[in-house]
C-alpha cells in the first residue's frame, strides 16, 4: 500500500491507532503497529524539524542519509505492512463516549475515529532574534555538536550566548575545534570559575551585542557586532528554545511543562512515562514532543516503545471484551 495524498483519501473511518505526525517517531510506531496487524493511520502535516539539515547523523545503518530520504524509506516500510499514511493537519482530538476511543479532527473539518492515539508532532525551534540566524539554520547555524560537530571540525566556531548554558556549549564544542569563540551577546556574565575553564581550554570571550551575520556567496563568514566589527567564523552555535507542537494534546487537556537541561529551562514538552503514556488514558506521545533533546534515532526508538505499549493496551482491551462476550 502506498502513502496517500490527503485526509479525504482515508480508506476507513475508524482505526485501531491514529498517529499524528509522520517523522521518525511516528513512522517507527506505524511500522511496529502495522506489523502487529493493527489498523493504523498516520496523518502528517509535512513539517519535519530537520528539513533544513542536509543529512541525518548518528543513526546506525543510515548515517549521513538526507532527512527526506530517511522519511521516504520509513513511509515505504510502514505502508508495506498495511499502514495508511496521508497528508493533513490535525487541529484537535476529543474523547468519544463510553469506550469508543477518540475522534481526530483535521483543519478541513474532516474527522476519523481511533481506539488509541499516538502523537509524534515534534517541536518548534524558536531562535534568538538576531538577523540572519533563521536563514542559515541547519546549515552553518547549529545547536547540537553530536548532530553537526564532525561536519565543522577544526573550523572557526562561534557560540552565541543567550542563556545560562552558553559556557557549557562553548566547552562542548571545543571538543571539535581548537578555535572556539564565545560571544557574550545578551547572555549572563560567566562566573570566575567559568572564565577560568574557558581560558584553560583556549576559548576566547568577546563582549558586545551581536547584530547580524556576514554572508558571502551564500556562505556564512562571520559575526557582526554592534560597533561594526566583524569576527570571522564558519559556524555559529545557538541555543534555540524548544517548544513542543502540542495543540492536539492540549485539546485533550494535556498541558506542556518546562523541561530542564543543565539546570536551565530549554523549552516545554508533554509529560509521559517511560513508554510514552500520558495522563490521558489511551493517549501516548513519542519523540521531541515528549523529549526535547531526543535525536532522530532516539525518536525512532521512542516510537517503537510507545507502539509496543499501545498494542499491549489494545490486547488487554480485546481480551476483556472477548471474556465479557463469552460470559454474555
Amino acid at each position: 500500500m502506498t502513502s496517500r495524498t490527503g485526509v479525504n483519501d482515508m480508506e476507513q473511518q475508524r482505526y485501531d491507532v491514529v498517529i499524528v505526525g509522520g517523522g521518525a517517531a511516528g513512522l517507527s510506531g506505524a511500522l511496529t503497529l502495522a506489523r502487529a496487524r493493527r489498523s493504523v493511520l498516520v496523518i502528517d502535516a509535512g513539517e519535519p524539524r530537520n528539513a533544513p539539515a542536509s543529512h541525518v547523523h548518528n543513526y546506525l545503518g543510515r548515517e549521513s542519509t538526507p532527512p527526506g530520504e530517511l522519511l521516504a524509506i520509513g513511509r515505504g516500510e510502514a505502508a508495506g505492512y498495511g499502514a495508511e499514511i496521508v497528508a493533513g493537519r490535525v487541529v484537535s482530538a476529543e474523547r468519544l463516549p463510553g469506550e469508543r476511543g477518540f475522534r481526530v479532527v483535521a483543519d478541513d473539518g474532516r474527522s476519523v475515529e481511533a481506539r488509541r492515539l499516538l502523537v509524534t508532532t515534534g517541536l518548534v525551534d524558536a531562535l534568538p532574534p538576531v538577523p540572519g540566524l533563521a536563514e542559515r539554520w541547519g546549515r552553518e547555524v547549529l545547536h547540537c555538536p553530536y548532530c553537526h560537530g564532525h561536519e565543522v571540525a577544526d573550523r572557526p566556531i562561534g557560540v552565541l550566548a543567550t542563556g545560562p548554558l552558553a559556557v557549557h556549549q562553548a566547552l562542548m564544542w571545543r571538543q571539535w575545534s581548537e578555535d572556539v569563540t564565545l560571544f557574550r551577546h545578551m547572555g549572563p556574565e560567566p562566573s570566575d570559575e567559568e572564565y577560568e575553564q574557558l581560558a584553560a581550554r583556549g576559548v576566547a570571550v568577546v563582549d558586545g551585542e551581536v547584530t547580524g551575520l556576514e554572508v558571502t556567496d551564500d556562505r556564512f563568514t562571520g559575526v557582526r557586532l554592534a560597533g561594526g566589527r566583524v569576527i570571522p567564523r564558519e559556524a555559529l552555535v545557538v541555543q534555540a528554545r524548544f517548544t513542543a507542537r502540542s495543540a492536539v494534546l492540549e485539546s485533550l487537556g494535556l498541558t506542556p511543562v518546562d523541561q530542564e537541561a543543565g539546570g536551565a529551562v530549554i523549552g516545554s514538552s508533554i509529560a509521559a512515562d517511560a513508554t510514552g503514556a500520558t495522563e490521558v488514558p489511551g493517549v501516548w506521545v513519542a519523540g521531541n514532543v515528549a523529549n526535547l533533546t531526543e535525536q532522530v534515532i532516539g525518536a525512532a526508538a521512542a516510537g517503537l516503545r510507545a507502539a509496543g505499549a499501545v498494542n499491549g493496551d489494545l490486547i488487554a482491551e480485546d481480551t476483556r471484551l472477548a471474556v465479557a462476550a463469552r460470559r454474555g
